[in-house]
């Protein structure tokens, strides 16, 4: 994604509606403009006016919104089925409103589901909290199998629009419309492969306060060198290598940090690793080093980032500690997470001695192992982490969130599948850290690196290979698009 959007939960969701309510608006208003936008949504699907459509409505507010764009369809041209989900005595509210406006028949959940050009999903919304059972599961179920494209209404029903988990079974919708601001479940996965295409829709609440966003340009600005630069001034990083037989992670680590911009880079380690990294680096500098070493190194003025952990090995936490009292920013990936396994107490003590960032980067096993015990979905997950640690964290994957100690979070959705190879997490850690040289705060480095990630991957394709993501022609072009 191109451009970030604020995300809501549907705690938040339903809070914004209430304020909009008790400020004197009518709620079943609101219902007819959200029900009018899906019939909007469902005649681009279709590219038409007309067509046969069938509505599968439930008894709340979902299949109200799904009655009202049945009504509208219908005055439209389009030939419309309503299959529901209960008596009429199960409906209430706004949606018994709106299926007293709906003048055909409304067929039982085990109807034939016929042979449409589009399903519209209203069966549940973003309140649904229990897994599917009984004739809601089996509708679901033969929705899905029937093959029709699907419109889902606010959020694919069966899908956890907290945390993108399928409770029970789920629609897989063709395309989603869903009102005033996307939620978490429809980017966190496995919601996001229920979702299909998003369309996110004005229905006339003022914009609403939030602190977790899309990743995305816009949530951070990617840094620009003065016309008087020079390579000090753009900030110096420092990278710890592993030894001798595993040094191609921290080297990864170090031309990504030179790539993303630090106008200089040092990689540090053992003699013996280095005069590996000598056959392969030009501009990235080598220096002998220990932790004792690293401590006197990131004394000076020039390193303003570090880089700890990638092919770091085993005796990398004496490192990590000494990277830690520097103040310098920082980030730890890789074996420096796995070295403070369980210890997340002690981490967090040595990250708030000094008021710098510092980015975590695990992935789900080092997250595992850095805070056993750990629960909840992936974003409650690395929001607590974040919380716990007073550092920002970096929980990878296809949908990687972002989260900062004061609580702002972002969700990425631009990871295609093959940048799940070897290597891509060292050139991840090693951007972030070319971007903490340059001045950033840690969210916005953790944020940049990651969308950076996705975007060079998306480009390069398939068969890419970490080495590749370092291409400078992808790297400007993707770049240039988060500068826009």
């Amino acid at each position: 994604m191109d451009r970030f959007q604020p995300l809501l939960t549907p705690q938040a969701m339903r809070d914004a509606e209430a304020r909009w309510f008790a400020a004197g608006h009518d709620s079943f208003a609101l219902m007819q403009v959200a029900g009018t936008r899906v019939a909007e949504a469902a005649a681009a699907m279709l590219g038409r006016s007309g067509g046969r459509i069938t509505v599968l409505a439930g008894p709340g507010n979902n299949g109200g919104d799904g009655l009202v764009a049945a009504c509208r369809l219908r005055e439209k041209g389009a030939t419309v089925t309503v299959v529901a989900l209960g008596d009429s005595a199960a409906w209430a509210g706004d949606a018994a409103r709106a299926r007293d406006l709906w003048a055909g028949p409304i067929l039982p959940p085990d109807a034939d589901l016929g042979d449409a050009d589009l399903l519209i999903d209203a069966l549940f919304g973003i309140g649904l909290s229990r897994p599917l059972a009984g004739p809601a599961a089996d509708l679901v179920a033969r929705a899905t199998a029937s093959r029709v494209p699907t419109l889902a209404v606010d959020i694919a029903s069966g899908i956890d629009a907290a945390t993108g988990a399928v409770l029970g079974v789920a629609i897989e919708a063709r395309a989603t419309v869903t009102f005033h601001a996307a939620k978490p479940g429809h980017w966190l996965l496995p919601g996001r492969r229920h979702t299909g295409a998003l369309h996110v829709a004005d229905i006339g609440l003022p914009a609403t306060p939030t602190e977790l966003f899309l990743n995305g340009p816009g949530l951070w600005h990617l840094p620009m060198p003065l016309p008087d630069t020079h390579k000090y001034a753009r900030g110096g990083a420092v990278v710890w290598s592993g030894p001798e037989l595993q040094t191609g992670a921290s080297r990864l680590a170090a031309r990504a940090a030179l790539r993303a911009g630090a106008g200089a880079v040092l990689l540090v380690g053992a003699a013996a690793a280095l005069r590996v990294h000598a056959a392969h680096l030009t501009a990235v500098m080598l220096r002998e080093a220990d932790a004792q070493g690293v401590a006197c190194l990131l004394a000076e003025p020039r390193w303003r980032a570090a880089c700890v952990g990638p092919g770091a090995g085993a005796g990398v936490r004496g490192v990590a500690e000494a990277a830690l009292a520097s103040g310098k920013a920082l980030v730890l990936d890789a074996d420096a997470l796995t070295a403070f396994a369980g210890e997340a107490a002690a981490l967090a003590k040595l990250v708030r001695q000094h008021d710098r960032p510092v980015v975590l980067t695990p992935h789900e096993g080092e997250f595992a192992r850095l805070f056993p015990g750990l629960g909840g979905s992936k974003l409650d997950r690395a929001r607590a982490a974040a919380a716990a640690t007073g550092a920002v964290v970096v929980l990878k994957g296809p949908d990687t969130v972002v989260a900062a100690p004061d609580g702002r979070a972002a969700i990425d959705a631009g990871a295609p599948p093959w940048l799940a190879t070897a290597g891509s997490g060292d050139v991840l850690a090693g951007w972030i850290t070319g971007l903490l040289a340059q001045g950033l705060e840690g969210f916005a480095a953790a944020g940049a690196g990651v969308w950076l990630h996705g975007a060079i991957a998306a480009e390069l394709g398939p068969g890419l290979t970490a080495e590749d993501l370092l291409d400078h022609a992808p790297f400007r072009r993707a770049w240039e698009r988060g500068t826009r």
